[in-house]
């Protein structure tokens, strides 16, 4: 099929360039209305949602681990006269990331024997989650802050435990005092509510199009599997179940596969009045 002229798409976003764990949030306006929008970027599909008749969104979620350099992303629809195609260039920063180093008793670092098994499969049974969201928006609005409490662990920070490093911190640790009450980021569907290994009683919210929220370590859990929650909803209480050393409320978010910073997800409110231009790659 051909392309004509006057169907284009129009990209824009609020920054020509992101660090590593940001989240880029582009909007797209087609020149007629059209009943579906493909994207593309770091070698994954990425969901889309329509603003209007003309007007879709996508967030994009730069992982943790991705590489400072150029990127392309793709985007395409179908018109009735023919696919409108466009590629835009999104650059990514590198980001300077804090570094812990701890001594503390060795069964804290390396875990029995004893529970190894249950720590794979506890790791399975969460990869598959990132699987399962549902194919439609969820979240309303901007997203929350689930408690009150500032920010001490931060995102991405490496720890060497006893001389071993360990992966790099995947989501925000604010400080609450145990029983603090936890509310849902934004609206979704529980998809998980059990006791984990390393992260305790851990909720697990699908914000819908790829987009989740693990908080973990909680004290009493206030859902169940299956729970609609609204975005404000208490769905806990801060505590110290799993492997911590203290109280706190560890969030972190999951974007259509990518590891983002949960304060990066905060900061995405009223991207789309904000949003300039972004050139197109040629």
């Amino acid at each position: 099929m051909s392309t004509f002229a006057s169907d284009v798409i129009h990209i824009t976003a609020p920054a020509r360039s992101s660090r590593q764990g940001d989240v880029v949030v582009l909007t797209a306006t087609t020149s007629q209305p059209v009943d579906e929008m493909r994207v593309r970027a770091f070698d994954r599909d990425l969901a889309t949602f329509r603003l209007g008749p003309t007007t879709w969104q996508t967030l994009v979620g730069v992982d943790i681990d991705t590489k400072p350099g150029m990127y392309t992303v793709s985007f395409e629809t179908t018109s009735a006269r023919g696919t409108i195609t466009e590629v835009i260039n999104v650059g990514v920063t590198a980001r300077e990331f804090g570094r812990r180093v701890l001594t503390v008793d060795d069964s804290f670092v390396n875990p029995p024997e004893a529970v190894l098994a249950r720590i794979t499969r506890e790791a399975l049974e969460l990869e598959q989650l990132w699987m399962q969201s549902e194919p439609r928006r969820l979240w309303t609005g901007s997203f929350v802050r689930p408690v009150p409490g500032r920010v001490n662990g931060a995102f991405g920070s490496r720890s060497i435990f006893n001389g071993e490093a360990r992966q790099p911190h995947g989501g925000a640790d604010f400080l609450s005092p145990t029983g603090t009450p936890i509310r849902a980021p934004n609206s979704g569907r529980v998809l998980f509510a059990r006791n984990l290994y390393f992260t305790g009683n851990t909720v697990v919210v699908d914000h819908g199009l790829g987009v989740f929220s693990l908080l973990a370590h909680l004290s009493a859990v206030a859902v169940h599997e299956g729970d609609t929650v609204i975005r404000g909803e208490i769905i806990g209480q801060v505590g110290a179940t799993g492997r911590v050393t203290g109280p706190h409320l560890h969030w972190a978010v999951r974007m259509n596969g990518a590891r983002v910073d949960p304060v990066a997800v905060l900061a995405m409110v009223g991207q789309e009045r904000s949003a300039t231009p972004i050139g197109a790659a040629r």
